[in-house]
């Protein structure tokens, strides 16, 4: 049997490479082996980004709602367990909403979980 050589198929493949990589600079943008290790450390990186980008998010929310519930003098701490106490199903993400754009709808929910602390 003959030897098989990739011939067109090893050219598509290594264009595949190649094009995932434009835009890098120097030689991992231009030299295959590379351009390999830059491809595969790029999806390394966008994989945990995009883990942390929901840390990074959720971290925005509680300073917001921490910033939010310091000038209506309760702590952060306080105002989630109120808010569970009261049975106020909302998210931190919603309630950081609320206390931008609804300052009286935020002020409505901190009393509610302010009452139900005590």
């Amino acid at each position: 049997m003959p030897r098989v050589r990739k011939g067109a198929a090893r050219r598509k493949a290594n264009k595949r490479v190649l094009k995932s990589v434009k835009g890098h600079r120097g030689s991992a943008g231009r030299l295959l082996r590379l351009a390999k290790e830059a491809s595969i450390r790029a999806d390394v990186n966008a994989t945990k980004d995009r883990k942390r980008k929901k840390r990074d998010f959720r971290s925005l929310w509680i300073i917001r709602l921490s910033a939010a519930c310091k000038l209506r003098g309760m702590r952060y701490s306080e105002f989630i367990n109120g808010c569970k106490k009261a049975g106020i199903e909302l998210n931190r993400k919603m309630l950081s909403q609320i206390a931008i754009e609804d300052t009286a709808a935020f002020d409505a929910i901190a009393e509610e979980a302010k009452a139900a602390l005590n």
